[in-house]
């Protein structure tokens, strides 16, 4: 998967976040660990797409951390 997804951060116009960054990398991580205890649980799931996913899902949650901690501390 090379494909990059940009994801805008949604500020108002005072530069505040108007989505919790934290929650959404929560839930990003915490999909692909419940596929993951799927897998482990002998479900009918092919395991290198699960697990492929879930990299990417963890690599996109921390896209956003970065970006998150850059906005926070007014890096460009």
């Amino acid at each position: 998967m090379n494909r990059e997804v940009t994801l805008p951060l949604i500020v108002d116009d005072r530069g505040t976040l108007q989505v919790a960054a934290a929650d959404v990398s929560k839930l990003l991580r915490t999909v692909g660990g419940r596929w993951l205890r799927l897998v482990e649980a002998g479900e009918q799931l092919d395991e290198d797409t699960v697990a492929a996913l879930t990299i990417e899902l963890a690599k996109l949650a921390d896209r956003i951390d970065v970006a998150c901690i850059a906005h926070s501390s007014g890096a460009p």
